[in-house]
């Protein structure tokens, strides 16, 4: 063989082993947990507003219990199933929850090892198969209209030194991942209601009458100490029994008032059913009540005197408005306790006297007054309505501007009267939790609004 064809043969071999070489050589893997880096947890979920349903079940590391909370739109409402159902103001809230959800991403790939659940953070508060009681994570699940999961996942606290970063873990698999979650996910019964609970503005407020009694629960004898009337002259207040040297303190007053406006509800608790629909038709006077309702209402803090009249051992306020809804306001017994003992409570946390003190029952009627709306003069006839304008005598003229005034006059009274039915009903089922600083800023006495006239010289 010549060295041409020795060489033609060699390079023939090379070219072949070569491609053998490609042919058989291993292909670069890329491993699985990081296949799906950056994908979205939940790429089905697109719509924020198709969110009905929003529960957080929390761990409490002290009772080694599962702490549920829930809001939900049912039935043509928002309501929180955890709190007696009562009234939330939810949509945009859940909204806003929802979009932040739809946004978290797999960032990174943290560990496939149910060994290492725990110190992430992300076991299922829910799993009563794992008898750590560290370690539980936040479980969150978002439901559409129809009960369709549209998301559920456990999350650990904020990992340390990352920011608005989490360990996330979808509930029934080992893969963790950390995950960017930038939502603001409040458990906090506060934050979901309505927070103006009275529905009034302070500069409304016309006249106040603060009754300050003791009532002897055993008698139901009550005992008043003072009753103060305070009416408004223009921008100042003046109260009863007030020499030429007194005056009432502004900056106490305007305190009152706004802490009038501004009661922060902490909790609820319902009232017994038939309790709730007398109060519906009354303002809390007159009631007649069944024995189960009595002992609700002495639960706390409320009790009939002789003559039938609903007072309570803190005394109570009285507010009308210039629409001539006039607020009841009475304060009932201390509600002790913590966290969920206080917002939601029920009858075994109610008689507990562990916890703080730091709360107070508040019961609240409305009923309407319209003794501030002057009924004006009544036309002398109607008939001027059969008449063209152009037809119209003095009398008619006088006649017709006199139904105008009487028409608004009557539209006036009708509307307080519904404004009060609409807010006695709103408040005939519950007994409102308000803190002791919303309680401390009403509770006054005539030495804390009455003072002695500054001299001038």
């Amino acid at each position: 063989m010549n060295e041409l064809k020795k060489t033609m043969v060699f390079g023939g071999v090379a070219i072949v082993l070569a491609l053998l070489a490609f042919v058989t050589a291993p292909s670069r893997v890329t491993p699985d947990a990081f296949l799906d880096k950056d994908e979205l947890f939940f790429p089905e979920f697109t719509d924020p507003n198709s969110a009905a349903t929003l529960e957080v079940i929390e761990f409490d590391d002290e009772t080694g219990a599962a702490v549920p909370f829930k809001v939900t739109f049912k039935g043509g409402k928002w309501t929180i199933p955890s709190h007696h159902d009562y009234p939330a103001d939810g949509e945009e809230r859940l909204a806003k929850t929802a979009a932040g959800v739809i946004g978290i991403k797999k960032n990174e790939f943290r560990s496939d090892n149910i060994a290492d659940h725990e110190a992430l953070g992300v076991i299922d508060p829910l799993d009563e198969a794992v008898t750590s009681l560290t370690g539980r994570g936040e479980r969150v699940t978002i439901k559409g209209p129809n009960d369709q999961v549209l998301a559920d996942f456990i999350m650990s606290d904020v990992i340390e030194g990352r920011e608005k970063y989490r360990f996330v873990r979808i509930p029934g698999q080992k893969r963790v991942y950390a995950a960017r979650v930038d939502i603001d996910l409040s458990t906090a019964f506060a934050d979901w209601i309505e927070s103006d609970l009275l529905l009034v503005n302070k500069d409304q407020v016309e006249n106040v009458v603060i009754k300050d009694y003791s009532i002897n629960e055993r008698t139901g004898s009550l005992q008043d100490r003072d009753t103060i009337l305070l009416s408004k002259n223009g921008s100042d207040w003046q109260a009863d029994k007030m020499t030429s040297k007194q005056e009432t303190d502004k900056t106490k007053m305007n305190d009152f008032l706004t802490g009038l406006d501004e009661i922060a509800i902490v909790g609820v608790r319902t009232k017994p059913e038939g309790l709730s629909q007398s109060l519906r038709r009354a303002n809390g006077t007159g009631l007649s009540i069944s024995q189960q309702a009595a002992r609700s209402l002495q639960s706390k803090g409320y009790y009939f005197t002789r003559d039938g009249q609903l007072v309570s051992n803190e005394g109570e306020i009285q507010a009308r408005t210039s629409q001539g809804v006039n607020y009841t306001l009475r304060f009932g017994e201390v509600v002790f306790g913590d966290g969920l003992a206080v917002s939601a409570g029920g009858e075994a946390t109610d008689s507990d006297q562990s916890g703080s003190g730091e709360n107070r029952y508040l019961f609240i009627t409305t009923d309407f007054d319209g003794s501030g709306f002057k009924e004006p003069a009544k036309p002398a006839n109607l008939e001027f309505e059969s008449k063209a304008d152009s037809l119209l005598t003095d009398a008619d003229k006088q006649n017709k501007n006199l139904k105008r005034e009487h028409d608004r006059w009557l539209a006036k009274i009708a509307s307080g009267q519904q404004t009060s039915d609409e807010l006695n009903a709103r408040f005939a089922q519950w007994y409102y939790v308000i803190s002791s600083k919303s309680f401390d800023k009403l509770n006054l006495k005539r030495s804390d609004l009455v003072k002695e006239k500054e001299d001038d010289t």
